[in-house]
């Protein structure tokens, strides 16, 4: 009997079957690890290989990658969007404009939140606003414990939204949970975000990734045929979901299965991003990031 494979995972429409009890993928049993909210997975993944496959954030997986975790990428994008409107402000405060934030205090949950990483790109690509010119505050550390922060980031108490609320900081970056689950109108930083968004999609060729797939690489290479398993058939369910919206929005467009010209594109734009603000330190190529999928699972899908 083949052994039982753990795996972490957001319950999203395309991924709630890996939910189900006694689930088994083309004959590989795999066992299901609740974990909510989802990132609470990251560390443990990155610095004790808790899971067997984990669903990761891309700016966590290049920490984890630089920091020599052993950890392999699949290209499976889980969840991702548009972040031109996950720069924010509290109702009734003061109306600023992104190039207002140049020496103020800008709220998020940490340095290394994959959110973060895209919109202080955006901040410096269409504002000219350096991540090294706002002082970052954050409630929590690196989810990569090697990871040392620049001397820009400071760290506090609470939780993001209470950062914002209390006056501690004049913006804050919320990803799509924080954004969803807040009390009252927030009110975003980039006036035009809609616009904005679609421009820089169209610019870039993509939608921003926010968590892939990852597998431990001793895992990928003892049980290759398992793996393949798994990433076929999540990708039969990615197609159906996005087959199945006539005019699907930004979060299912973000949806991606295979090495896609768009999956390049947004990895792309994500190691150059990292690079640019100090999540990592050296430059990786998205064929580097891509070589355990290329060489252990490449026979079998």
């Amino acid at each position: 009997m083949p052994r039982t494979l753990s795996i972490a995972a957001k319950s999203y429409p395309h991924t709630e079957f890996l939910a189900e009890p006694g689930l088994t993928i083309e004959g590989h049993p795999f066992e299901y690890a609740a974990v909510n909210p989802i990132y609470k997975a990251f560390a443990p993944m990155v610095r004790e290989l808790a899971y067997d496959v984990s669903e990761m954030a891309i700016a966590t997986y290049l920490q984890a990658r630089e920091a020599g975790v052993a950890l392999s990428l699949l290209p499976i994008v889980l969840s991702g969007d548009f972040h031109h409107h996950s720069l924010t402000r509290w109702p009734g405060s003061a109306e600023i404009g992104p190039r207002d934030l140049v020496g103020k205090r800008v709220g998020v949950r940490a340095y290394s939140q994959t959110t973060g990483l895209w919109v202080r790109g955006i901040l410096h690509e269409e504002f000219d606003v350096d991540a090294k010119d706002v002082t970052w505050v954050t409630v929590e550390e690196p989810h990569v414990g090697a990871y040392v922060e620049p001397p820009n980031v400071e760290r506090t108490t609470g939780k993001v939204l209470e950062v914002l609320e209390r006056g501690d900081v004049v913006a804050a970056v919320l990803g799509p949970p924080a954004l969803d689950g807040a009390q009252g109108p927030l009110v975003p930083i980039i006036s035009n975000w809609r616009e904005a968004e679609e421009a820089w999609g169209e610019r870039h060729g993509t939608v921003p990734i926010n968590h892939m797939l990852t597998v431990r690489r001793d895992v990928l290479e003892a049980e290759p045929r398992a793996i393949a398993a798994l990433y076929r058939e999540l990708g039969d369910r990615i197609e159906d979901r996005k087959a199945s919206e006539a005019q699907p929005g930004p979060r299912v467009r973000a949806l991606r299965f295979g090495v896609t010209g768009e999956l390049v594109a947004g990895l792309q734009v994500a190691i150059y991003y990292a690079l640019q603000q100090n999540v990592i330190r050296t430059p990786v190529t998205v064929d580097e990031l891509l070589g355990d999928f290329t060489r252990h699972l490449g026979e079998h899908v």
